[in-house]
């Protein structure tokens, strides 16, 4: 009886979606504006087909009059084949041709011309390739009619290539200066022989966004920099200071130092510290030690944490001291979240790069269909529009509601370290006098 019921519900909501069709459709013939019209029977595809004729009809009667009347300037010039889109799929028409006698020219249809651009661009044609239907097996899964033409596997391509274009140069040249970001993960992938690297930034609200992203093959920061030059110029703000998360690349790190000098704090993905240094361990060693860093790791204060790892520093020296040089380098940097005094939720969600990894993993659903990156702009392309497709369903970091006292934490711990620098500043003039 229940499923009897639900099928009735879902009837009478087609019944109701087809009444409005109809009602649209009758209420297209007092409409004047071209627009309205041309993505009206664009979007009705039963009766598109049949609506396009007599829309160009009507359209031919406007400009020439009744076939009756004599002395017109504009006059009836035949037909002739031509094509439009219903939705994303081309479709044969036959076009009726009107011509000025005065001035010997064809006037265009504005009707046919709209009709000759895909619905809504080629955003249909992306969101059916980006989110898994072959090029190769476009055509004959997608007509909707027999006379359909115009999707093979070339064309498809063609026109994902122009919708993907599309996606990276909307990602790459909108404005930041809208988004108040009091952190920022960055992070970089490769793709075959080719690095990306990414920049997400964690709004005062918690909403996770975009930055940009940037082809270095090496995380130099040189290329680094250009990279923060870029976010800068479309008006990325930093002056009340900002969390950078990081893996714990040197080139990164010197980039973000060298960029935002006296507006930064440094965070290593303690995640990646952690592995880093049990890579120079044995196998059976390993897990041990795994288990001892992430403990040092869970202790509550800065200096709990600095004394557990500054204790297994000491162990590692005897053991292994590849492994306790690894560990020392950059270890308060992975410690700087902890200096912070932050809710443990937050704390959390900034001590590692798992943010922006998760991301590029919705990403690499994408890309993973993708057998061969023949360049650069290839790899970008794809990349771009992953990143826009992911991000309206990026969920809000946990604990997002204390990110205004992380900022003001953000702030107290610059300044700290300011007076700090300017103090030992003060002492190495005084030095210098003495000698």
């Amino acid at each position: 009886m229940e499923s009897i019921a639900r099928g009735r519900r879902k009837w009478k909501r087609k019944v109701v979606e087809l009444r409005k069709r109809i009602k649209t459709m009758q209420g297209m013939v007092g409409i004047d504006d071209i627009d309205v019209k041309v993505s009206l029977i664009q979007a009705l595809i039963p009766i598109g087909l049949n609506s396009v004729c007599e829309e160009l009809q009507r359209e031919v009667l406007k400009l020439s009059g009744p076939k009756s009347r004599h002395g017109k300037e504009n006059v009836r010039w035949g037909k002739q084949w031509g094509s439009i889109y219903l939705l994303d799929q081309k479709v044969p028409v036959e076009v009726p041709r009107v011509r000025n006698k005065l001035r010997d020219v064809e006037i265009p249809l504005q009707v046919y011309q709209r009709l000759q651009q895909p619905y809504q661009g080629d955003e249909q044609v992306f969101k059916k390739l980006i989110n898994g239907l072959s090029m190769h097996r476009y055509e004959e899964s997608a007509q909707l009619v027999p006379e359909v033409f115009g999707l093979s596997a070339s064309n498809m391509s063609r026109r994902f290539k122009t919708a993907t274009a599309t996606q990276l140069r909307k990602l790459m040249t909108r404005r930041l200066g809208r988004y108040d970001c009091v952190a920022i993960f960055v992070d970089g992938k490769r793709f075959a022989d080719e690095g990306i690297v990414i920049a997400v930034g964690i709004t005062i609200e918690g909403e996770k966004v975009i930055l940009g992203l940037a082809q270095m093959n090496t995380e130099n920061y040189r290329a680094v920099e250009q990279f923060f030059d870029n976010l800068l110029k479309r008006g990325l703000r930093f002056e009340e200071g900002v969390l950078f998360i990081v893996d714990g690349s040197r080139g990164i790190i010197k980039g973000i130092e060298r960029k935002f000098k006296g507006y930064q704090l440094i965070q290593r993905c303690q995640f990646h510290k952690r592995e880093n240094v049990i890579s120079h361990l044995s196998k059976g060693q390993q897990t041990v030690w795994r288990r001892k860093l992430q403990m040092a790791y869970a202790q509550e204060s800065y200096e709990g944490a600095k004394g557990a790892l500054m204790k297994l520093l000491r162990e590692l020296e005897e053991i292994n001291p590849t492994a306790a040089n690894s560990l020392q380098e950059g270890m308060e940097e992975s410690l700087t979240i902890y200096k912070l005094d932050i809710p443990m939720e937050l704390r959390k969600t900034f001590s590692t790069t798992n943010c922006i990894e998760s991301i590029l993993a919705q990403v690499e659903q994408y890309t993973q269909r993708v057998d061969r990156w023949r360049n650069g702009a290839h790899i970008q392309r794809w990349v771009a529009a992953g990143l826009i497709e992911v991000e309206p369903r990026l969920r809000k970091v946990n604990g997002w509601r204390n990110l205004s006292l992380l900022r003001k934490k953000i702030k107290e711990e610059l300044r700290r370290k300011s007076g700090e620098e300017n103090d030992f500043l003060c002492e190495h003039e005084l030095i210098r006098g003495g000698v």
